[in-house]
């Protein structure tokens, strides 16, 4: 499904770009030679690749190889590379997926017979990877919050479609792996002193922190809002300004000011829940 047009809408991601020199041989030089080849993947493609496997019967749940393609990032002049991983994310998503279909809808979807077998091949997997971590996170339908965060709206980009040679919209965050995890932190010191209880705003900006740590130093955080741009409308792209939305709820909470506070993060929850909704039309 490579290269097809059908355009998948639905996903948003969070992604970290490793400088070359974090990766161990042999991988580096297979993400050397990647880099240099010129490989041009979009997100579009790694979805349509992943969603193919549920089309054969019994469907693929989880690709019997790991993926050996790559986002790639040239930052300074350094080459950053993002693994697609998708063997491993297909295994993560499996973890949560039956929370969030009725059981007859899953079963219809992924037989039991194919989520044991995902299961126990994962298991034997994990003995022998402990360590191993996806260099991408996938949303549907929305941006968490905390993934704002991590972001300022200095750092917000924006291409229409049309515009120059680009014939999809753009909209995604850069910034520094340094910067990601500071503002995590301060983020963090923010809520846990304005709010009472945790919450699951801080548990999951705890989360997030805790996979930040995993990476180079040197890395480079991006939020993309992928397929949504294709759904969301150029107008609606044009005015979201979510991350400062983000900042500007943290700053009034650090001053005591809960109202303003308040008025910002419904500001972003209206937002976001308008989009969302969208899954729920013709």
């Amino acid at each position: 499904m490579s290269g097809s047009p059908v355009v998948v809408p639905y996903a948003a991601y969070l992604r970290v770009y490793e400088p070359l020199a974090a990766f161990p041989e042999p991988e580096r030089t297979h993400w050397y030679r990647y880099a240099a080849s010129g490989t041009c993947r979009t997100a579009q493609d790694e979805l349509r690749q992943s969603l193919a496997g549920l089309v054969p019967v019994p469907p693929i749940a989880v690709p019997v190889h790991e993926s050996a393609d790559a986002f790639v990032a040239d930052i300074g002049g350094v080459t950053h590379i993002c693994p697609w991983r998708t063997r491993l994310r297909g295994w993560l998503a499996l973890e949560t997926f039956g929370q969030q279909l009725p059981p007859p809808v899953l079963d219809a979807m992924l037989p039991p017979v194919v989520r044991r077998q995902a299961a126990a091949d994962h298991d034997s997997w994990r003995e022998r990877n402990p360590d191993a971590r996806p260099w991408i996170r996938t949303a549907t339908w929305h941006v968490p919050v905390r993934w704002f965060v991590l972001v300022g709206d200095d750092e917000r980009e924006y291409e229409p479609a049309g515009e120059g040679e680009r014939k999809e919209p753009l909209l995604r965050y850069r910034t520094p792996m340094v910067q990601a995890r500071r503002r995590v932190a301060r983020g963090l010191r923010v809520l846990k002193d304005a709010l009472d209880d945790g919450g699951p705003l801080i548990d999951g900006l705890v989360d997030v922190g805790r996979w930040l740590e995993e990476f180079h130093p040197r890395s480079l955080v991006e939020l993309d809002y992928g397929g949504l741009v294709h759904i969301m409308g150029p107008e609606r792209l044009a005015e979201d300004r979510s991350a400062a939305d983000v900042a500007e709820g943290l700053a009034s909470l650090r001053e005591g000011d809960s109202a303003a506070a308040s008025v910002a993060y419904e500001r972003l929850t209206d937002r976001w829940r308008a989009v969302r909704e969208l899954q729920f039309s013709n």
